[in-house]
């Protein structure tokens, strides 16, 4: 019994005297215990009214996975059904038949989805993720985005903040949520895959295609749905898909949310989208291309034809400059350009970048309307064209020299407008309303906002001989 207790005690002595000498000779140690950076959110409450159309910088993390995000999302978006028209399938949508997806944007009811969800329905019931159905008011549309605003009454009502799709990259985390056939928000996962893509399937003279592809998984029902961060925050509206099948095969689209937030601000505001217009004709900058002028690199939008009297004109821009970036951000595509230009109204004044000649240089450029004024339609009484349903430009002092005359050109007239049913041809050069004579659109717009009953356009085409008279009446 004394030889174990003996050897206890020398063992703790031992054990002591060897910590000693370790911890006399060994350099101390830190141990640092790192956590994880917090995911960065955007604090973006402001009405609908005071949204900023302006760029902004996000941040959006990249979690193993996306719990929060698909939580804090999934409340505000909507399935939409609508009645009283047939439906076909939407050639290279993912929407069939008269159902489809919506995002709540505000907390007092307003919701962006595409125009083909709702397009020629005469009812529109909105049901939200939590079972409560409402009845929708349309507010307007644009088909040359394929965007639709709608109205429902509530209040603190579920809603999506607004991102910066231009800080997106490719590779980059995204959720693609719809409420497709009241199953519920469906939330699936995939990157960026590309931007600036063109699909070439909106028909409108203006549209602007420049959509984030993505290979989040996205069918029939999704369509008007949420593309957002891993922050929860909205970067897109999921369109369309290209498929043979009529199902998802790798390929979704989705509109770029800073481009959707200045076509959502134009209908709240105006009723309808302020188009505003560069006035060129562009294309993209292929190899052969860029070696022929001398570029650094094969990016950017070669200018074929500049419109006379177009912003472009006016601000200096000439046939084969190759246009690099509006407002400081790079537009190496034509899709890219398109979505920059259209985030601005007419009026609106833009820095834009270009090479001549091997050179870099700046313009600042007014941008106009599709008539080739700075007049905002519906504040200026230039709806009245719209409803006549006829686009005119002013003519080029070499049209003016070339024809001996003043006047205005007819662009393009829309099918089954009024002033179509006068048989008038696109080119008519209009001198005259109601035997007052007229010298651009202004005074245009002026003399058939004061007529009424019949009004008389008279004028002249530069190759048929003679005068031409149209009549319609305004009632």
């Amino acid at each position: 019994m004394k030889n174990l207790g003996l050897i206890v005690v020398v063992s703790l002595v031992s054990a002591f005297f060897s910590i000693g000498i370790y911890r006399y000779f060994e350099e101390p140690q830190k141990v640092v215990v790192q956590e994880s950076a917090p995911a960065v959110y955007a604090n973006y409450t402001e009405p609908i009214s005071n949204i900023d159309i302006s760029p902004r910088k996000f941040l959006s993390s990249s979690p193993t996975n996306f719990i929060a995000a698909a939580e804090s999302v999934t409340p505000a978006v909507v399935n939409i059904k609508t009645s009283g028209e047939d439906y076909g399938f939407w050639v290279g949508s993912s929407f069939n038949g008269a159902s489809g997806s919506g995002v709540l944007i505000s907390s007092d009811g307003y919701i962006v989805t595409n125009n083909h969800v709702i397009e020629d329905g005469k009812k529109i019931e909105i049901t939200l993720n939590d079972r409560r159905s409402f009845d929708a008011d349309l507010i307007g549309i644009d088909p040359s985005t394929d965007l639709a605003l709608l109205k429902v009454k509530g209040k603190s009502l579920p809603f999506i903040d607004f991102g910066n799709s231009d800080s997106i990259r490719v590779g980059e985390w995204v959720l693609a949520v719809g409420n497709p056939f009241n199953l519920n928000s469906t939330v699936t996962a995939g990157i960026v895959s590309a931007k600036g893509r063109n699909i070439d399937i909106l028909e409108d003279n203006y549209s602007v295609e420049s959509f984030i592809q993505t290979d989040a998984a996205v069918n029939p029902g999704n369509s008007g749905g949420a593309l957002v961060n891993t922050n929860g925050e909205l970067i897109g509206i999921n369109t369309a898909i290209i498929t043979r099948s009529g199902r998802y095969e790798g390929y979704s689209f989705a509109i770029p949310a800073n481009l959707v937030r200045k076509i959502v601000k134009d209908i709240k505001d105006y009723g309808i989208v302020q188009r505003a217009i560069l006035g060129v004709s562009i294309d993209d900058v292929d190899e052969e291309l860029a070696e022929e002028l001398g570029l650094g690199s094969i990016a950017g939008v070669y200018i074929k034809r500049v419109t006379p009297n177009s912003g472009a004109e006016d601000g200096g821009i000439r046939r084969n400059d190759v246009i690099t970036s509006i407002n400081g951000i790079e537009t190496p595509s034509s899709p890219e350009l398109q979505e920059q230009v259209a985030r601005y109204r007419p009026g609106n004044t833009i820095e834009v970048e270009f090479i001549r000649s091997g050179k870099k240089r700046k313009t600042r450029i007014t941008l106009k309307n599709k008539s080739n004024t700075t007049s905002l339609v519906g504040s200026t009484d230039e709806s009245v064209l719209d409803k006549l349903g006829v686009e005119l430009r002013n003519l080029s002092k070499s049209e003016r020299r070339r024809l001996q005359t003043e006047g205005v050109m007819v662009k393009s007239i829309i099918r089954g407008s009024k002033i179509e049913r006068t048989n008038m041809d696109p080119g008519f050069i209009i001198t005259k309303v109601n035997d007052a004579r007229v010298g651009n659109v202004e005074e245009v717009i002026q003399a058939l906002k004061g007529a009424k009953g019949e009004v008389l356009l008279e004028g002249i085409y530069e190759n048929y001989p003679g005068e031409w008279g149209y009549k319609f009446s305004t009632s």
